[in-house]
């Protein structure tokens, strides 16, 4: 990762950079390239919690610091910190250049011997309402409730073009602005939609009258903060242009019990869903108690004693991995053996090692799916009878004993012990026993098993997810009911088919609601 250190005698810079609406995904390449060689990152108010986090986990290194202060305040801290050989982001929301404050800042930058960069981003009125499903069109006229904006103004231009008027502010603005607008000639009757956390999978829109904002009967008691209000007749085609609240998963928020290195494609798939994925570890992976066993196993796979090796996991693959890389040893040691693999995700991490494995299961995707492709020693054309089986200390002996039965011998070794995570806050805790979950989604037996050990069950009403038979046999042995399987016992299929089956419940709904 690229980083700016101080040099002495070298003077730093100052970057604006426009962070967009709120979903981090719209950080631009020249954002991202920015912020990986800043020193410090001062952070406007209204830039949204994922982008932020979204910077703290790609540059952890990076300080964030909050933006206080007038303009020409925070143009001083950032110049101070410039002269002192930093580069220092100035990170907004939406475009730098689309917010009068900022401007200033920029100007103040600008009268001192600091350089500064400005980076675009994607404007806040524009980005907003397309997420809200509403095609503004050429006229379209924005604003900023925050900036002392003549409402009178807007509302006889908006009224005299039938363009599309945005504006941006804090929910509590909204009615005296609303009224304004009507009193300025915008006809009470204009279609409005009111958005608040645009862009984000928190994302909520109400759609009311004009009037009935300025009447404080819209519904919008529960917005607090910034808001974003689309005003105009556009907003009447946005039950056929909506497309990211009409996601099958919009909203749900859906358990992920995984540990944080294993839930981001789990997590990254949920979110292009619509859902609020909540990370909850339930296990912690630790190397075995004592190295030895796998030091040997190791050492035979070089030597050539086993004819296969059985991958039950990517924790094993992992484990494997790091073996290797502890004794300096790499792909190449893999010559002679063939591979085989439980599952297709775990087959993806064989391929990263740069391995192709000759044994994937053409049907289930779990020990048993294997067992019924693996082939029976043939001691003619098997000139190895041995199979390294590393796996993690408990293990079912499912797999082992079907091998054996085969006339294979095993060495059945423990790459990694599994251990229970600590219980989650009190707040997590309620939420999965009194139902605050949509839907959680389970990628093992052990997994089940040590969430009700650390958290209890799952309310009834949360939909259950599981990746394949052995942890759904699992799941009903604790009393829960299963109702999302994927044909496919990977992340990317138990996510995809948990969305059809939300997609089916909603269609299930408006058909329910028709009648």
């Amino acid at each position: 990762m690229t980083r700016f250190r101080k040099t002495a005698g070298q003077t730093g810079r100052v970057v604006f950079v426009g962070a967009g609406p709120g979903d981090p995904g719209m950080l631009t390449a020249r954002a991202t390239a920015a912020l990986a060689g800043a020193a410090l990152v001062l952070v406007d108010p209204d830039v949204s919690p994922a982008v932020q986090d979204a910077v703290r986990e790609a540059h952890p290194g990076t300080e964030l610091s909050p933006a206080v202060g007038e303009p020409a305040e925070v143009a001083k801290a950032a110049v101070a910190a410039a002269k002192n050989g930093s580069v220092v982001v100035r990170l907004v929301a939406g475009d730098p250049y689309a917010s009068d404050p900022v401007v200033k800042e920029v100007l103040a930058v600008g009268r001192t011997s600091v350089p500064f960069d400005v980076v675009p981003g994607v404007a806040t009125s524009t980005a907003v309402p397309a997420y809200a499903g509403v095609a503004t069109g050429g006229t379209m006229v924005t604003a900023d409730l925050r900036s002392g904006v003549d409402l009178a103004a807007l509302a006889g231009a908006a009224a005299s073009t039938g363009g599309t008027l945005v504006l941006q502010g804090v929910a509590e603005e909204l009615p005296d602005a609303a009224a304004r607008l009507v009193e300025g000639g915008l006809a009470g009757s204009t279609p409005v939609v009111v958005t608040t956390g645009g862009s984000g999978t928190a994302q909520k829109s109400v759609v009311a009258k004009l009037v009935a904002v300025a009447e404080k009967t819209a519904g919008l008691d529960p917005f607090t903060g910034p808001v974003v209000a689309t005003v105009g007749t556009a907003v009447d085609k946005r039950a056929r242009l909506s497309w990211w609240e009409s996601r099958p998963l919009f909203g749900w928020r859906v358990l992920v019990p995984r540990t944080k290195d294993q839930a981001g494609e789990m997590s990254d798939r949920l979110r292009a869903y619509g859902a609020v994925p909540v990370e909850v570890p339930t296990i912690a992976v630790e190397p075995p108690r004592s190295p030895a066993q796998m030091d040997r196993a190791i050492k035979g796979l070089v030597t050539g004693r086993y004819g296969w090796i059985v991958f039950t996991s990517v924790n094993a693959v992992k484990a494997v991995r790091e073996k290797f890389a502890e004794l300096g040893l790499d792909a190449r040691a893999f010559a002679g053996v063939k591979v085989a693999c439980v599952g297709e995700q775990t087959a993806e991490a064989v391929r990263a090692f740069g391995i192709q494995p000759e044994l994937v299961p053409s049907g289930e995707q779990s020990s048993q799916g294997l067992l019924a492709d693996f082939p029976p020693y043939d001691d003619v054309f098997d000139p190895i009878n041995r199979v390294l089986l590393p796996r993690a200390d408990i293990a079912t002996e499912t797999l082992a004993a079907g091998l054996v039965e085969r006339g294979w011998e095993i060495d059945d070794v423990t790459a990694y012990r599994t251990v229970r995570a600590a219980p989650p806050a009190a707040s997590v805790r309620e939420a999965i026993k009194g139902g605050g979950f949509d839907a959680v989604c389970f990628t093992s037996s052990s997994t089940v098993r040590n969430l009700v050990g650390i958290a209890g069950k799952p309310h009834a009403k949360t939909v259950v997810a599981v990746i394949g038979p052995a942890t759904a046999a699992s799941a009903q042995e604790f009393g829960l009911r299963v109702d999302v399987q994927p044909e496919t016992a990977a992340v990317g299929p138990l996510v995809d088919a948990l969305a059809e089956y939300a997609a089916s419940l909603r269609a299930a709904a408006e058909d329910g609601a028709e009648k």
